[in-house]
């Protein structure tokens, strides 16, 4: 098949992966694989084995880690195994390709004075403490204590409606975590207060009549690229470095373990099927966690 025809198909594959129910996150995961890999194709046979590796390397060559040259190469993977499935190829072509070795990297978390100090960043200057104008430092506190605490993804933080949060049993519902599961997650009274706090400002907001519970401040709905440009800036005044939003559902997992929170409690509120998930992002303070559990035992007292 020519890559023009594979190309004409990738309309009706993002339909099959939206009857999936996959997350708009996931299907722009794959398409920022299969697209480049068909336009890099042209004048190539996109079927063959040695193309996708000939890609591949040349993802690698060009500076790309191996978890991103992975990841593009599962997008193409999937796309085929779609494709095979229709019945518009005979097989699936990439069935037993292995993609490139990945090192799992360890995800730093955020110290509890690190956690403190970008709290403290989202507070307002003076003049800037009540009314419209504190909005964004009241949404941006609000919205760093709840992914700290709850452990939401960033973009099940974005999806949250004013309904989908209850400040009286202090609960929010992720309406559609990964995989298209719902799961409710709890929060505690620092969390609700900060979240109540934004949420009277919110009522002046133009767009205040919307279900979407997070606003921007100039009269915008607060997208994923907002919420990470605003972290960002919080974390730079707060001193840290290298940070990202998800390193704050990195925290949280790590928080609920130092607290001593079962393994399934913590995988029921992250959203994880699997222990796996549980063991890669609890691996940062790992051996901290098992030091002080080992002093708790105290299992030299005989």
């Amino acid at each position: 098949m020519e890559t023009e025809d594979l190309a004409a198909l990738v309309p009706s594959w993002t339909l099959h992966l939206r009857a999936e129910r996959k997350t708009d996150g996931t299907i722009r995961t794959y398409l920022a694989g299969v697209t480049p890999y068909l336009v890099w194709c042209r004048g190539r046979d996109p079927l063959a084995r040695a193309t996708l590796q000939a890609w591949t390397a040349e993802l690698l060559e060009s500076g790309a880690s191996p978890a991103t040259a992975k990841t593009r190469m599962m997008a193409v993977r999937h796309f085929t195994r779609w494709l095979a499935g229709e019945g518009e190829i005979s097989e699936d072509p990439f069935s037993r390709m292995r993609p490139p070795k990945v090192d799992e990297p360890v995800v730093p978390v955020l110290t509890d004075a690190q956690l403190r100090a970008l709290v403290k960043a989202c507070e307002a200057p003076p003049g800037e403490t009540s009314g419209l104008p504190s909005l964004r430092h009241r949404r941006d506190e609000a919205i760093v204590r709840l992914l700290a605490e709850a452990g939401l993804r960033a973009g099940e933080c974005i999806a949250l409606t004013i309904d989908d949060v209850d400040l009286v049993q202090m609960e929010a519902v992720v309406r559609r975590g990964k995989g298209g599961k719902g799961r409710r997650v709890p929060f505690g009274p620092a969390t609700a207060k900060a979240i109540d706090r934004y949420k009277r400002v919110r009522r002046l907001h133009r767009l205040a009549e919307r279900p979407e519970l997070w606003l921007g401040d100039r009269g915008r709905l607060l997208a994923y690229n907002g919420l990470y440009w605003a972290l960002g800036q919080r974390a730079a005044a707060a001193g840290i470095e290298g940070f990202h939003p998800h390193m704050l559902r990195h925290t949280s997992a790590d928080r609920w373990l130092a607290a001593g929170g079962s393994e399934t409690g913590a995988m029921a509120v992250h959203g994880w099927s699997s222990p796996d998930m549980l063991q890669r992002y609890g691996r940062a303070n790992r051996e901290q966690r098992a030091i002080e559990e080992a002093r708790r035992l105290d299992r030299g007292d005989l």
